[in-house]
């Protein structure tokens, strides 16, 4: 108090002001807090961990374990516990396999770029997430969410998501698009595993839409830090 004494400042103004500043900036903060908090993720109500099945808690523990955030399509999807199991068992059954030659980027591709067409916020955001994870190439991954065709992916990928829009966006399939797809090395099998990941997330963007689903925030800076390269950093995909 001696100092503001010798400026010639009433301490007592001064003490107030910054209690005041002090009080305003942190109820700021508290209400900025609050409105993340309370904000809907989705059109439905997320149920208490308390009242979902074991073995569904027990999925979205593991998964917010690995990850450090619990993606929001979890949650939202708890509020139909039979479809929560039927939808990460077949996605599953077509993203986990071993067999193929798609690799976890060909197949983040797939569903980045066919959410792009199918304008779902949800999953263009998650999987552009991934994608620049498992390709180690956050530009590549950018330029592929402006404009695939103008990036500067190779062309057997390029053959890939031209089959992948097709299967999307229920065009005729042919006998082309599948001899457009062997030019690239990719068989029956891998077009296949190329539809299926396609049908799949088709049905995922219009549930998302439906259902309003909102993306995490912490998806929009996975895989941008000079670490993406630490694979203990990556998301992994659920097993069921």
């Amino acid at each position: 108090m001696s100092v503001l004494r010798c400026l010639g400042v009433p301490w007592q103004r001064s003490l107030l002001r910054l209690m005041t500043n002090r009080f305003w900036k942190e109820l700021r903060l508290y209400e900025t807090h609050q409105e993340e908090v309370s904000k809907p993720i989705g059109r439905y109500p997320i149920p208490y961990k308390k009242d979902l099945p074991f073995d569904i808690v027990e999925l979205m523990e593991e998964m917010e374990k690995k990850t450090g955030f619990l993606p929001n399509v979890f949650k939202v999807l708890s509020y139909r516990p039979l479809e929560f199991r039927a939808f990460f068992a077949y996605y599953n059954a077509i993203y986990n396999k071993e067999t193929g030659h798609l690799s976890r980027a060909d197949k983040e591709l797939i569903i980045l770029v066919t959410s792009i067409a199918n304008r779902c916020p949800y999953n263009v955001v998650a999987h552009s997430a991934l994608h620049r994870v498992y390709s180690r190439n956050p530009v590549l991954s950018d330029q592929v969410c402006v404009d695939w065709r103008k990036s500067d992916l190779p062309a057997r990928e390029k053959a890939m998501l031209e089959f992948a829009l097709a299967i999307s966006q229920a065009d005729d399939i042919t006998d082309d698009h599948f001899k457009k797809l062997e030019v690239h090395g990719f068989d029956r099998e891998d077009a296949w595993d190329i539809a299926a990941i396609s049908a799949f997330f088709a049905m995922s963007n219009r549930l998302a839409h439906f259902v309003n689903l909102v993306p995490n925030k912490e998806f929009y800076l996975i895989g941008r830090a000079s670490n993406v390269k630490d694979s203990r950093s990556e998301p992994a995909a659920p097993k069921v």
